[in-house]
């Protein structure tokens, strides 16, 4: 019997405003165990299993992806490591490193870390961000809900001890950890790490009005500059953080800041969310469907949908934080994917 014909590989990703693509972000699950007070409410309802995209599916959409210049993945959720059978996954991307991808990233809460550093450091991972916004055992209970930030902490040490270089994702909520921010930006440094503050972001309904917590990122590096020898840096992550060097260390200190500081003109990337919805733009509800494409008509749908979905990814979001204003967008972070 006669092979089939190789499917053929269409145009690099390039959308409507000359902007290449070269980052795509994948939520694997949009389940947690914590219930951060800025990014859920309490009571969650998650989505069924036949809606969401199988492993299998997962890694035939980002492997389409790196055939067409995606140079850099990043794997989020919720939380992905409670995604069974995850690392199958984890794996069979890393075998696309040096064929295509460049990078291999996850961004976790870290509770479950401790079990899968290893492991990740062995399917091609060299770095991985964890969300994590207090180093007290107190306040990191009331902002998850019900965390333990030992079990964080110990995914953290599980991961150095494994060689994985770590970044510490913080959000800057005013009045509840901005105290605690210079002392983890010190406590990253001693320990070889690098810390991104990133402002709280008006995405789905919960149960607190966010523009109560909301911390301005200026205001917080005018503080740090008092306090640390902080130097512009021009490394590039991928994403959408700007650096500083914290003198003296091998630490940066990055600023993801939507809210104050607008980073779409340099926008390189588009997020796979749990239900099979490629989303051009975080702060916009657009989306293609590749979870249908997929089913329905293979790899060469998927590459259909992908075009359309570039035709139409908007210049910049519109985020805005307003007392008492409705979200910027209905679906919570953890269906996009952080």
């Amino acid at each position: 019997m006669a092979s089939a014909p190789a499917l053929a590989t269409p145009s690099t990703l390039v959308d409507r405003h000359h902007r290449a693509i070269r980052y795509l972000r994948i939520s694997v699950t949009d389940r947690c165990d914590l219930r951060c007070r800025y990014c859920m409410a309490e009571h969650m309802t998650f989505l069924p299993r036949e809606a969401v995209l199988s492993l299998e599916e997962l890694a035939a959409i980002a492997g389409r992806f790196v055939d067409r210049g995606v140079t850099k993945i990043r794997l989020t959720g919720g939380e992905p490591l409670v995604r069974r059978n995850m690392m199958t996954l984890v794996e069979q991307l890393g075998a696309r490193i040096g064929d295509g991808l460049k990078e291999l990233t996850l961004t976790t809460n870290a509770t479950r870390l401790a079990h899968y550093a290893a492991p990740l450091a062995a399917a091609g991972v060299r770095r991985i961000n964890v969300s994590m916004d207090s180093r007290d055992p107190e306040t990191f209970r009331y902002i998850t809900r019900h965390g333990d930030v030992a079990q964080v902490l110990d995914g953290i040490a599980a991961a150095q001890a494994a060689g994985l270089r770590v970044k510490i994702n913080m959000v800057a909520l005013r009045g509840l950890n901005e105290d605690e921010i210079a002392p983890m930006l010190a406590w990253v440094a001693a320990h070889g790490m690098d810390l991104s503050l990133i402002e709280t972001m008006p995405m789905g309904v919960i149960d607190e009005d966010r523009a109560d917590r909301f911390l301005p990122l200026p205001e917080v590096l005018a503080r740090l500059k008092g306090q640390f020898d902080l130097v512009a840096d021009s490394y590039d992550s991928g994403g959408p953080a700007r650096y500083w060097r914290v003198g003296g260390t091998d630490s940066r200190l990055g600023l993801i800041s939507p809210l104050t500081n607008n980073f779409c003109a340099s926008c390189n990337r588009v997020r796979l969310s749990t239900d099979g919805r490629l989303h051009m733009c975080l702060g916009h509800e657009d989306s293609v469907d590749l979870k249908a494409a997929i089913r329905d008509g293979g790899l060469e749908a998927v590459d259909a949908a992908i075009d359309r979905a570039l035709a139409a990814k908007p210049e910049r979001h519109d985020f805005r934080i307003e007392a008492g204003a409705a979200p910027a967008v209905s679906r919570h972070m953890s269906v996009t994917g952080g």
